[in-house]
């Protein structure tokens, strides 16, 4: 077995640059974006008036002076000009400024009668209520940087500068793989001697995450067809994910038929629990293979602590900073090996995290990963992790 630190370092020297796909802009949310993403114009791209009211020459204001109106200027029209400083117009949020003034007044500050408006204010500073152009950024100005994962706020800005299409890394073709004569769908009845295929959704519900559409298929206990059936989905797909047959029983075939087509193992078995039976492999194609533990609890903390972070790096997100958790109780663990322990997780009024144990029944226990929001990292070394000690979080909630 080798430890969870030397797992990541092999992990990490197979991150592999799918390259880049163009993809229409509303489908582009949650992707990571190749390109810079620039201002075609100023921003904003003229003098903007930012409320209701009247434009007018700060020159010409006076305390609770009385302006003639001498037309209404709307969002979206061309810009007016004021010909007379001693008058006013009226303006709309959006609109250009008129050309002539420099100040806007809004109407909660006037009282307007019979075409005139009163200024019931006692003081104006010159640009007020006004969003000056270029402002924000000037025109052929970086406004996002390339390798930023696009949230709504990039695909807005994204919208702003004119780009219908957006250039982002391509996602790996993969596949996800249940293996076991126990197991049937999840549409079936099964007998008092089955189970249904959870760890495949479970796993293509994180796959989903990252609009990965992965397919899925089934292996039964048996070498042979689990040899044929491997030997062409590692020539069709980039990336593929097993579940069961990786231990030591008579039909955990996979270890025997992977190494039967060449795939080379980079490890077999991690110092942790749960998932210590966990097999990483690499095709001669270049295929990468996680074959995880079947344990439902060990498939989905293996997938959260090393997959997710092989494919941030993939896709050029690069690894993601852990959070760390403040321990909300003392947790026991024997074995030297390091503990991926479930937590809950809550917040302190200033802002630390707070994670509580949640103790189940094992790495069979699924259903106890609903009561928790996070795996917490607890080191080899020791056997007692007091409360109040720090320790890194994998949330997955």
């Amino acid at each position: 077995m080798i430890s969870v630190e030397e797992a990541c370092q092999i992990i990490a020297s197979t991150v592999k640059d799918f390259g880049t796909e163009l993809i229409p802009l509303d489908q582009a949310v949650g992707r990571v974006l190749r390109e810079e993403l620039f201002a075609d114009r100023d921003f904003p791209p003229y003098n903007r008036v930012t409320m209701d009211g009247i434009a007018i020459n700060s020159q010409a204001f006076r305390p609770h002076k009385i302006f003639p109106l001498a037309g209404i200027a709307a969002a979206g029209a061309p810009q007016l000009h004021l010909e007379n400083m001693e008058h006013c117009l009226e303006v709309m949020t959006g609109s250009i400024l008129p050309s002539g003034t420099d100040s806007v007044i809004r109407y909660e500050d006037l009282d307007i009668k019979e075409g005139q408006a009163k200024v019931v204010l006692d003081a104006l500073n010159s640009g007020q209520n006004v969003h000056k152009q270029g402002e924000d950024r000037q025109k052929g100005s970086k406004i996002v940087p390339a390798g930023i994962q696009l949230s709504p706020a990039e695909i807005g800005v994204a919208a702003t500068v004119g780009k219908t299409h957006l250039k982002v890394s391509r996602l790996p073709k993969a596949i996800i793989i249940s293996t076991g004569d126990e197991l049937v769908k999840v549409s079936d009845r099964p007998l008092p001697y089955q189970i249904r295929r959870s760890n495949v959704h479970r796993l293509l519900a994180t796959l989903n995450l990252y609009d990965i559409p992965a397919d899925t298929a089934h292996l039964l206990d048996d070498l042979e067809e689990v040899t044929k059936k491997l030997e062409n989905i590692i020539k069709t797909y980039e990336v593929i994910i097993l579940s069961g047959g990786v231990s030591k029983g008579k039909y955990d075939y996979l270890p025997h038929a992977l190494e039967k087509l060449g795939v080379k193992k980079h490890f077999h078995k991690i110092k942790q629990r749960p998932g210590k039976p966990f097999w990483f492999g690499e095709a001669p194609n270049g295929a990468i293979i996680f074959a995880l533990p079947g344990n439902p609890v060990s498939s989905f903390m293996c997938t959260q602590v090393y997959f997710k972070d092989w494919l941030n790096a993939s896709i050029g997100l690069g690894k993601q900073k852990l959070a760390l958790g403040v321990l909300e109780n003392d947790i026991h663990f024997k074995p030297d090996l390091t503990y991926f322990a479930q937590v809950k997780i809550s917040y302190t009024d200033d802002g630390r995290i707070l994670a509580k144990a949640v103790e189940g029944h094992g790495s069979g226990d699924l259903a106890n990963l609903v009561d928790a929001d996070a795996f917490v990292r607890l080191p080899r070394g020791k056997n007692l992790f007091k409360k109040g000690e720090v320790y890194p979080l994998y949330f997955y909630r």
